[in-house]
């Protein structure tokens, strides 16, 4: 059976692998990126990274940023000349505000490049809707209230907006494209006893998997502990009540629902994955990560405002090594498991590889 989520998923890419370390001169370009074309968003959720105060990212977004549509299109013919596989529409802000999101896609279906977008789902409809039905390889949308009221007061937003996103899901879903629909539950302290009945509602919305995940609430990995842990054991009984009850007939379960100090501790000096998933952010800056988006003195590598991406991406190799992670990234890092993956690959030793 084939699986959607997987750490492995770059070790179909060996060539890209064995050109990451510094002592090889080789610059191959990025696999997969990041677009955040807006950082405009209707919704307002207390947790958003890119707006407390308590978190790592968003130190330094201008929530007016956009990607200007001439830029867009630029960058879209680089990543098609330079064969990147994919594209992830993301925020800053909900993709779905940006204005040229529609035009974007339509253009990266014809250099044939997949692309995907994380979003909370208030958008999507209308010719969009449409698009990334029939072109996009997948959607995920991002959900924590469990009904009308707990939406209104988790986002503030207008009571009803929970309907209105699952009514988005449904007429997804009955489009004719093929495009894979899965949703996120934010889970935290309010949320933790809805987890099973929020999953069957999106199971039956329409969508093709839920991935239960935490809520990050804190920089410190131990103050996240802390925080989940008071709520750790209810939560894993509902997912995997969830997994034994309602995952058949196509419909998957992701229990990624963890303690966090794994993705906060770093013991290396170096991330081999801002040289294979780069952010690309609306203030035409890049970034190493989407952990680390908009915050210029730790996250930036460097900016594409007066210089293609292209020209950008292969004009010198030191740029990728300029951020390290032992040092700079003492914070929630979801590429932290493949990190070590890929340098503990790097760092075999050749006179003893046959010895497997």
């Amino acid at each position: 059976m084939s699986r959607v989520y997987s750490q492995m998923k770059i070790f179909h890419y060996m060539d890209k692998i064995d050109s990451l370390p510094a002592d090889c001169d080789t610059i191959l370009p990025p696999t997969h990126i990041r677009i955040k074309p807006t950082n405009v968003c209707g919704h307002n959720c207390w947790y958003c990274a890119y707006k407390s105060s308590d978190l790592q990212l968003g130190k330094d977004m201008n929530e007016r940023d956009s990607i200007p549509r001439e830029k867009m299109m630029e960058i879209i013919d680089d990543l098609a000349d330079m064969n990147v596989k994919a594209v992830t529409f993301s925020g800053g802000g909900d993709p779905f505000y940006y204005p040229h999101l529609a035009e974007a896609v339509k253009k990266l279906a014809e250099t044939g490049i997949a692309f995907a977008a994380l979003s909370n789902g208030s958008r999507l409809k209308g010719e969009v809707a449409e698009l990334f039905s029939t072109y996009g390889t997948w959607l995920r949308i991002s959900l924590d209230g469990w009904n009308d009221k707990s939406y209104s007061e988790y986002r503030g937003v207008k009571e009803g907006e929970f309907s209105r996103v699952m009514e988005n899901i449904r007429s997804f879903k009955k489009l004719s494209g093929s495009c894979y629909l899965g949703a996120v539950v934010i889970v935290d302290q309010k949320n933790a006893s809805h987890v099973y009945d929020l999953t069957a509602t999106l199971r039956d919305a329409g969508a093709d998997s839920v991935k239960i995940s935490p809520g990050i609430v804190s920089n410190n990995g131990g103050k996240n502990n802390e925080y989940h842990q008071k709520i750790f054991d209810s939560v894993k009984a509902q997912s995997q009540k969830a997994i034994e009850k309602m995952a058949r007939n196509g419909f998957e379960i992701f229990d990624s629902y963890h303690l966090l100090d794994e993705k906060f501790k770093k013991d290396y000096s170096w991330c081999p994955y801002l040289q294979i998933l780069p952010i690309i952010g609306a203030d035409q800056n890049i970034y190493s990560c989407q952990d680390k988006a908009y915050n210029l003195d730790c996250g930036l590598i460097g900016s594409i405002r007066d210089q293609s991406f292209k020209s950008f991406w292969f004009s010198d190799k030191e740029k990728f090594f300029t951020i390290d992670p032992s040092r700079h990234c003492d914070h929630h890092c979801v590429s932290n498991s493949k990190n070590r993956l890929i340098i503990d690959y790097l760092s075999s030793d050749e006179k003893h590889l046959g010895f497997v």
